[in-house]
């Protein structure tokens, strides 16, 4: 099991015990505008989780806050036993798309609990995994597809040297891209 560590977030992988929260968040009108996603039951939530983690194109990993997690260790040891879910404050994915280019990553971030915003965690979530993807899975291109009024995901990312590469007025969507410049660092 993979677990990404930084300095204020844990990445671990997107675990079933972490399906309750996760649909709880779901049910926020403003988190399922800005992620452009649907409600689902409970159930479909399930089965949403358990097609991801089949799809060898998507990667997910749940977003622990460091200061939430609970006990003495802040490096947690996650099993089915504790999955941490006191510490979940959102996801982050990658999406392999494109088969005739498996370098082109397409990446999102949500931070669901506002108490966890602006914190820099979004930017520490996103560079981890970035990186977790060059050096898995050989990307060199990342993308993103963000809808034109969501302010704070355009300003995370165009913050991370993301430039824009097209516009869907259909959509309302900016896409903007970032090399990875054949493997170089993304965290520092």
């Amino acid at each position: 099991m993979v677990v990404l560590g930084g300095e204020k977030v844990m990445l671990v992988p997107y675990m079933r015990e972490h399906v309750p929260k996760y649909h709880q968040w779901m049910k926020e009108p403003l988190l399922l505008e800005a992620t452009a996603s649907e409600p689902l039951t409970l159930e479909q939530e399930y089965e949403m989780h358990h097609s991801w983690t089949q799809d060898p194109n998507k990667h997910t990993f749940i977003v622990l806050d460091r200061d939430l997690i609970t006990g003495e260790d802040k490096t947690p040891v996650l099993d089915d036993n504790d999955p941490h879910t006191e510490a979940m404050v959102g996801d982050v994915n990658i999406y392999i798309n494109d088969p005739d280019n498996p370098t082109i990553a397409e990446i999102e971030i949500m931070i669901a609990e506002s108490s966890s915003r602006r914190k820099g965690i979004g930017q520490e979530a996103v560079e981890m995994m970035m990186q977790y993807a060059i050096d898995t899975y050989d990307i060199e291109t990342f993308r993103v597809k963000i809808g034109e009024l969501n302010h704070s995901s355009l300003r995370l990312f165009r913050k991370l040297g993301f430039e824009e590469a097209s516009y869907s007025s259909a959509f309302k969507e900016i896409t903007l891209e970032l090399s990875a410049k054949n493997g170089e660092r993304m965290v520092s």
